[in-house]
């Protein structure tokens, strides 16, 4: 594809996208600003979290592949997306029709997405339960901590993902623990973008 019809077509994507948003009719909720700067910090303690458990060799103990998956089907990157910059010619303005609680609800399916995988693996055949277990319970601490004081998701509007999570592990453990590694890499990339999504919902920016 020509870089002419590459730009041409992300425009037109982030057009629709934009307009997709303003025609919704989706209610506006907000954080309060205690909320939102106690929230900012416990994603902020979740990024720190998930770089500590890429650090340790536990998880992807022998494995050599550095595939990154990022398994969630949500559309946080778009729904998140501050402004629209310019790129290869193609000129985009600030996006006017930013969502905060649009952004909020697609941060909190990702979680819903990865609690259900980081327990479903858990509970599935380990290496080393003893050292994989302790690893992964304060991460799904802090993803409780986040869906119980950050949500702005009525109960019942997040699916349940338990089922689907339970079949993505066996009963071979370095099978797991390979799809596991891949989720991870794929989850700490997905902080990164959820952090400086708060960090530009903490800035008031998107109210001006």
């Amino acid at each position: 594809m020509s870089p002419f019809n590459l730009c041409f077509s992300s425009c037109v994507l982030l057009l629709l996208t934009l307009s997709w948003r303003t025609s919704t009719g989706l209610p506006v909720r907000t954080l309060s600003s205690e909320q939102c700067e106690s929230c900012a910090l416990l994603f902020r303690n979740l990024l720190l979290n998930a770089t500590e458990l890429l650090k340790s060799d536990v998880l992807c103990f022998g494995i050599t592949s550095d595939n990154v998956e990022v398994s969630s089907k949500t559309e946080t990157v778009l729904a998140c997306a501050p402004i629209l910059t310019q790129n290869s010619g193609c000129m985009m303005q600030k996006n006017p029709s930013f969502s905060e609680s649009e952004c909020l609800r697609n941060i909190m399916k990702d979680l819903d997405h990865y609690a259900a995988i980081f327990q479903s693996y858990i509970s599935s055949s380990l290496r080393s339960p003893e050292q994989e277990v302790p690893l992964l319970r304060p991460t799904l601490g802090i993803i409780q901590s986040l869906r119980k004081n950050c949500s702005l998701m009525p109960n019942g509007e997040s699916d349940s993902l338990e089922e689907e999570a339970a079949q993505m592990f066996g009963d071979d453990t370095f099978t797991n623990r390979q799809k596991m590694c891949k989720m991870m890499r794929g989850f700490y990339t997905r902080t990164i973008t959820i952090n400086r999504a708060m960090g530009y919902i903490s800035s008031g920016d998107h109210r001006q």
